[in-house]
């Protein structure tokens, strides 16, 4: 096996391993697994087209990963200036609301997904 390949594999451990803990220990990712598991069940419910389907978890997606992001810079600013800093709560708060832009997103491809679905 080259060199170039058994890093790739390793990579891919690391990235397993940070998508556990982010799980395991992230109240914030846990709600949005829950939500992401709720709307992939109603999706099924309701019948989804595939191009829905695709919507849907493209959003999903974008939403964890942006949770996956603010968390990973909390960790870091938290790690690297553990006090108060009112330049760390800025930069903290910035990343939560780029969470909360894509969450706002995420909420209205739901409406405009579901809504012609139940009206």
């Amino acid at each position: 096996m080259s060199s170039f390949l058994r890093k790739r594999i390793k990579s891919i451990g690391y990235a397993s391993k940070g998508a556990y803990l982010l799980l395991k220990h992230e109240p914030s990712i846990q709600v949005q697994a829950v939500i992401a598991c709720a709307v992939t069940i109603l999706g099924l419910v309701v019948g989804l087209t595939a191009t829905e389907w695709c919507i849907q978890n493209l959003t999903i997606t974008v939403i964890m990963t942006a949770e996956g992001l603010n968390t990973a810079i909390e960790k870091t600013a938290d790690f690297v200036h553990p006090e108060h800093h009112p330049m760390i709560g800025r930069i903290k708060d910035v990343a939560a609301g780029a969470v909360m832009i894509a969450a706002l997103g995420a909420v209205l491809v739901g409406l405009f997904i579901y809504i012609p679905k139940f009206f």
